[in-house]
């Protein structure tokens, strides 16, 4: 058994991933304590982790994000920028100083932490402890053989490749706004320079992938840290199920799901245009609306509902139809759902292009299309039936990646090799008390104390006495 700190930032698509995490790793015995905004606490509670909220961090409703960082509302590049900048580096300090805080009360022996988390890199740091990254997001760490993350897809062909290699080529110009803000946090915190903020969220160590290879663009530098784990599925409280979904699913016509997850919730931007786009279509639409007004009377073959389960109207659906929310677009995927994506901000875009690239859906290239272009991209997917095919190979190549269950126990291998690891050497030893004036000797103790919270030893069986 080990204490095991488990971090997320606030947001419904990172909290249920990680409490699927948490909820594996108590399954295996360990102790597990949860750090998140207190909006999503609850989700922690329910499986038994001691908990402990966004203090001295600056909390946020991830609902109504751009109250609280403005800048985040812009689109394209911008707006990305803004929003890595302002909620994940810019609340990281006030996260190494809760979770500093809760390590002296009740030492933690290892953090496992949302990629997006990037106090969890630095405590590791601090607290010499080990670390292990959830990669909620598609893997943005560079590679030789593709462009930086921002660009969509891979060139092809010789001209293709050059373009690549000039963009990558431009990456610490392209970094240097976040570059900048994460070496003044690091320097705040008395670390040196470290590695760039692009690589510099994942784990040299171990790195958690969700989603499968299928979904990435094929690379050969892929760190050996990297193992991928499917889709990670969070316990799950039953939910009721209207009651007019078995008609549907029982009536010849084809069920289109759209949804556009629960970040980017403005029904303009995909969910009205779908309902218009197939509003005489021989189809029944299936929408989510996450408490939003709608604003206009929903055609006679649609039907919205604030949240629906997705196993209760999904497997049942012949295409999905969405904004790009990872978490979503792993859990239409895994139950071999072909997809319609419409990726307008943040990583969306990408997603939306990895989709295509794996095959398994089409990719509108825009966050907000024309009805007729959804309809056209439906009636693809329809037609086509390799979508359909590739959707189901990747649902079964998920499955057999292990899930939370495989995470888990990759985290606790780790937590063996770090304790068969060589221990670090001796600090240097400060000088005697006698040797120094009186005031400086405060000073000294007060950076040991500092530097050196108190830690109870592990409990962890060393790997080498086990097999003994």
């Amino acid at each position: 058994m080990a204490h095991i700190l488990v971090t997320a930032m606030p947001f419904a698509g990172h909290v249920r991933p990680m409490a699927a995490v948490a909820a594996a790793l108590l399954e295996r015995g360990h102790r597990v304590t949860a750090y998140t905004g207190a909006k999503y606490t609850d989700a922690f509670d329910r499986l038994g982790c001691a908990t402990f909220t966004w203090s001295a961090a600056h909390d946020f409703d991830d609902a109504h994000l751009a109250d609280t960082f403005p800048d985040t509302g812009k689109v394209g590049t911008r707006g990305l920028i803004a929003n890595v900048r302002d909620v994940f580096i810019g609340t990281a300090r006030g996260q190494v100083d809760d979770i500093r805080a809760a390590h002296e009360a009740t030492p933690f022996d290892a953090i496992v932490g949302d990629v997006l988390s990037v106090s969890a890199g630095l405590c590791a740091e601090l607290l010499d402890l080990p670390w292990a990254t959830v990669s909620l997001v598609p893997l943005s760490m560079p590679s030789r053989d593709l462009p930086p993350a921002i660009v969509q897809t891979p060139g092809r062909g010789p001209l293709g490749r050059a373009r690549d290699a000039l963009l990558r080529s431009l990456v610490p110009v392209l970094t240097a706004p976040l570059d900048r803000p994460y070496r003044a946090l690091r320097a705040s915190l008395g670390l040196g320079a470290g590695r760039r903020f692009d690589t510099a969220l994942y784990s040299p160590t171990l790195v958690i992938a969700t989603g499968s290879p299928s979904l990435e663009f094929p690379r050969s530098d892929l760190p050996a840290s990297v193992r991928f784990v499917g889709r990670l599925a969070a316990p799950q409280q039953p939910q009721p199920t209207p009651e007019w979904v078995q008609p549907l699913i029982d009536d010849v016509r084809p069920i289109v799901f759209v949804t556009q997850g629960t970040l980017d919730t403005d029904p303009d931007d995909l969910l009205l245009p779908t309902l218009e786009g197939l509003a005489d279509a021989p189809v029944w639409v299936v929408g989510t609306t996450v408490g939003r007004e709608v604003g206009v009377q929903p055609p006679e073959n649609a039907r919205l509902v604030d949240f629906i389960p997705y196993s209760a109207i999904v497997p049942s659906a012949a295409v999905g139809v969405t904004n790009g929310g990872w978490g979503g677009v792993l859990e239409m995927l895994s139950l071999g759902v072909p997809l319609v994506v419409a990726g307008g901000t943040i990583d969306k875009p990408q997603i939306a292009a990895r989709v295509a690239w794996a095959g398994a859906g089409v990719d509108l290239r825009t966050g907000r299309p024309q009805p007729a272009k959804v309809r056209a991209a439906v009636w693809r997917v329809r037609r086509e039936p390799q979508f359909k095919e590739r959707a189901v190979a990747i649902s079964a190549e998920l499955e057999q990646l292990g899930g939370a269950a495989r995470a888990a126990a990759l985290i606790e291998a780790e937590l063996l090799r770090w304790a068969d690891r060589e221990p670090p050497a001796p600090a240097p030893q400060s000088p005697p008390p006698e040797q120094v004036p009186p005031e400086e000797e405060d000073v000294i103790v007060a950076r040991a104390r500092r530097a050196s919270p108190g830690r109870r030893p592990t409990v962890l069986t060393r790997a080498s006495d086990r097999l003994a």
